[in-house]
């Protein structure tokens, strides 16, 4: 690294010492890529981190619904190469899409054809806790427990550190400094860091925000009964602006269900057991009501209501320091329906290791945050612009253009065609799981089947059982 973004403390290898806060998959991805241009790497975490695969109360959706999509499992393998196989080995199930999955989008059950991707749906304490065991099993990567970031260290033109008290010693207690050559930013969508940017006399980052108000409540569940009802591994019921309720039960270790579902403001899941499966009534289809019917509840149902998409612009220049990155939900969150978050912390890490390896080019603190914002800009794309449709949103830039409206018009195509068109569905499925980039549904043959096409309508019940037609 060079001086612009590390100190000028300089080994071989580059910057002596980079701190991360936030032990999140996000933090951890971080560090192990930063472990190849630091000679220590330390991960500052205000949790202490359970022993097992088990809740931790930093993680305020750890007993949600969480999926890894096929562009962050594909990213993870190379900063972890093996880790999606010791993910399954801990009995984190693989989903194929569409195979694997009745789904409803946009008032059409899909054709359950061979899969073209997948998804790993292990739960998220099982993920986190496979991803830290062997991010800390590198001798150059240590944890800081229970300790809590209380600021940065040093000035409106450098961070040279982290200020760090111990949980429970009280707000009076002193705050120590840990020092640092590069400070990383991962401690999530509640990130403090543009108030402490502020603090050292720097330029806080702008923030843009778009709002459905959706919340969701979420139930673990087991059905030994469910293959009888079909070979599907689970459901999904996408809501859209005019079906605006949403349903998904995907698989998870230990033989349990995951059930999830969702409504926008003042239409939001209950928490009661009785309530939150008639809940499920709303949805288009009875389909999931009647699934829950037949299973049995293994834990209480947890309610999640902070869904904003919200975006800090670090990209843009202005009065900050160098020595400074953000990461994860600290510089970019999802509305969580669209489970990206993961596979964005994935693929930010792999731009983060390869923007410091470019040799091509001096990594400054500008140049790598850029590349960080890229890596995660396919995401919001389409979160913010799927939630932008929907009614009561509230921020966003307003009225789309010209060019966003024929863009809206395409895209509308697009969603209709993806469940019942194969090519038209490959494309869909390559991007939404972040594996392929936006142009794919550009390429000839799907602008083809996109605007000379009919839209073929779909059968009115769930097909339970899979198309064995070739896709």
């Amino acid at each position: 690294m060079a001086d612009e973004l590390g100190s000028g403390h300089r080994t071989a290898r580059g910057t002596r010492h980079a701190v991360v806060i936030g032990g999140s998959v996000a933090g951890l991805l971080a560090a192990r890529a930063l472990a190849d241009h630091a000679e220590q790497v330390t991960v500052v975490e205000r949790d202490r981190f359970p022993a097992e695969a088990e809740p931790r109360p930093g993680v305020p959706q750890g007993r949600h619904l969480h999926v890894l999509l096929e562009g962050g499992r594909r990213a993870i393998e190379q900063l972890l190469p093996g880790v999606v196989d010791e993910l399954a080995a801990a009995g984190a199930p693989r989903v194929g899409m569409p195979s694997d999955m009745v789904q409803w989008q946009a008032g059409r059950w899909y054709r359950r054809t061979p899969a073209t991707v997948h998804i790993l749906s292990a739960s998220r304490p099982l993920l986190e806790h496979v991803v830290r065991r062997r991010v800390l099993a590198d001798p150059r990567i240590t944890a800081v427990e229970g300790a809590e970031a209380v600021g940065l260290a040093g000035d409106a033109t450098r961070v040279r550190g982290v200020l760090v008290r111990e949980r429970g010693t009280g707000r009076e207690a002193e705050p120590r400094t840990i020092a640092a050559d590069l400070v990383v930013d991962a401690s999530g969508r509640g990130s403090r860091a543009p108030r402490w940017l502020a603090e050292l006399g720097a330029e806080p980052p702008g923030e843009e925000v778009l709002d459905t108000g959706l919340a969701y409540a979420t139930r673990f569940y087991r059905n030994d009964r469910h293959a009888d009802d079909m070979d599907a591994l689970g459901f999904n019921v996408i809501p859209n602006p005019r079906q605006t309720y949403g349903g998904v039960a995907l698989p998870v270790e230990g033989d349990r269900f995951v059930v999830t579902l969702s409504g926008l403001r003042g239409q939001e899941p209950p928490t009661d057991g009785a309530a939150f499966e008639e809940f499920a009534g709303r949805l288009p289809h009875p389909l999931v009501r009647d699934w829950l019917a037949k299973a049995e509840p293994v834990s209480a149902a947890h309610g999640f209501r902070g869904t904003a998409n919200v975006r800090r612009r670090y990209d843009r220049p202005g009065r900050r320091p160098a020595g400074f990155l953000a990461v994860g939900d600290a510089l970019c969150t999802f509305n969580p329906v669209y489970g990206q978050g993961m596979a964005v912390a994935a693929l930010a890490a792999v731009a983060l290791r390869d923007a410091l390896a470019d040799r091509r080019r001096t990594p400054t603190t500008l140049r790598v945050q850029r590349a960080l914002f890229a890596a995660s800009r396919q995401a919001w794309d389409i979160s913010a612009g799927g939630d932008r449709k929907m009614p009561g949103v509230t921020g966003g830039t307003g009225a789309a253009g010209p060019l966003g409206r024929v863009t809206d018009w395409y895209m509308r195509r697009v969603v209709e065609r993806a469940p019942r068109v194969p090519e038209v569905g490959r494309a869909f499925r390559s991007v939404v799981t972040l594996t392929d980039p936006a142009t794919a549904l550009f390429a000839p043959g799907v602008v083809r089947a996109v605007l000379f096409g009919a839209a073929p309508r779909g059968p009115e019940q769930p097909p339970l059982w899979r198309d064995r037609d070739d896709c």
